[in-house]
């Protein structure tokens, strides 16, 4: 099983990321669950959701506390206390920002894991050049698929389409394909510095 948990604030679409990776695993005919955890519910309020994906039922409905994979799409969110809780050194760290790891003050938050495992991605200047809104989650979905292959490009953009319609899928697709993208010659640069 896959474990992913995502932060975020309220109105920024973290529900819907997580239900999108769900429906990706499902159109890869895997077994899939996402759901939320909410503070209070209201706009800008941190929130978290959580997605499992496997290729066996997945009997536990518990917030996911030892996730494979964080997906921050706030870094306000950064230095707030339990956010890496329980991302273990085999574990992938995908991060919305235009800074890097040592600049956003989390050098010793990422020495224990392995670098090529951890990203940031521009999420939110992706969006917005490709929806004309900040909403990161579909930017941060396809930077998942290129860091992880926990799913395929094209099961987010199947994800997306089933979702959404006209040019708001359109925005969002384009979106997770330039992080998708982004996420690759990132990945590809690191390895041939290392």
């Amino acid at each position: 099983m896959f474990s992913v948990r995502f932060h975020g604030r309220g109105g920024q679409g973290v529900v819907t990321a997580a239900e999108l990776l769900a429906a990706a695993a499902f159109s890869e005919n895997r077994y899939a669950q996402a759901f939320p955890s909410f503070g209070s519910e209201r706009m800008g309020a941190p929130v978290m959701s959580f997605c499992r994906i496997s290729s066996t039922p997945i009997r536990t409905h518990e917030p996911v506390t030892e996730p494979d994979a964080l997906l921050v799409q706030d870094p306000t969110l950064l230095h707030q206390a339990g956010l890496f809780a329980g991302l273990g050194g085999d574990g992938y760290l995908l991060v919305n920002s235009t800074i890097s790891f040592p600049d956003l003050g989390l050098a010793g938050v990422v020495a224990g894991l392995r670098p090529q495992r951890l990203l940031v991605v521009p999420a939110t200047s992706i969006a917005m050049n490709c929806l004309g809104r900040p909403l990161p989650g579909a930017a941060m979905l396809g930077g998942f698929a290129a860091l992880t292959g926990a799913v395929a490009l094209d099961g987010v953009v199947a994800a997306i389409g089933g979702r959404f319609s006209g040019a708001v899928a359109d925005g969002n697709v384009a979106a997770a394909r330039a992080a998708y993208e982004f996420v690759l010659q990132e990945r590809e640069a690191l390895t041939s510095h290392a």
